[in-house]
């Protein structure tokens, strides 16, 4: 018997200042049997760094063809494509050639490193790639954090993020390998 997804709700009130977005965002995510729940909490936060009225969750861990997730304009055309983790060139490759812009947010701590000293002379060549690192023990502290309803609000300034509930105040600085310049 197929083990099935959990269900997840979330409630993303964010105000970010950096892009004067104010939101709320009503989300479902589905959380495949296997993926952790930090990398989930992550496709989370990954949302509240991008938001928009148009950006997607992709299908998620089984679909090899959609990122985590996407943005799409009215004709179509994918506008943002955001993977999580450490991403082989090709697959970046192909999303860049694909997406006016692509961004890879890397959570994996001492293995993002190695990743970067792989792949980062090759991925240095793509005008619209942006790659970005959360610290570990914060991506820790942030998968603790899981529930199957969630209610968060989440202020970004000056490129630090704040997010916080009734219980928790968590914040994060996510450190900028390379920044898109397309």
């Amino acid at each position: 018997m197929a083990l099935t997804a959990t269900i997840r709700k979330a409630e993303l009130q964010i105000s970010d200042m950096d892009r004067g977005y104010y939101a709320t965002h009503h989300l479902t995510l589905a959380q495949h049997p296997s993926e952790t729940d930090e990398r989930l909490m992550v496709r989370l936060l990954a949302f509240a760094l991008n938001a928009d009225d148009r950006l997607e969750f992709g299908r998620g861990l089984s679909t090899d063809d959609e990122p985590d997730l996407w943005q799409h304009d009215y004709t179509g055309d994918i506008l943002q494509w955001i993977d999580l983790g450490h991403p082989d060139e090709s697959r970046v490759r192909k999303a860049c050639n694909r997406s006016r812009q692509v961004q890879v947010i890397n959570y994996g701590g001492n293995a993002s490193d190695i990743w970067w000293h792989k792949q980062g002379k090759g991925l240095a060549r793509f005008g619209n790639l942006s790659v970005v690192d959360l610290d570990a023990g914060f991506v820790e502290r942030w998968g603790q954090q899981i529930q199957r309803a969630m209610r968060w609000s989440v202020l970004i300034q000056d490129g630090e993020l704040q997010i916080l509930n009734d219980q928790v105040q968590l914040d994060v600085t996510p450190a900028w390998r390379k920044r898109a310049t397309a």
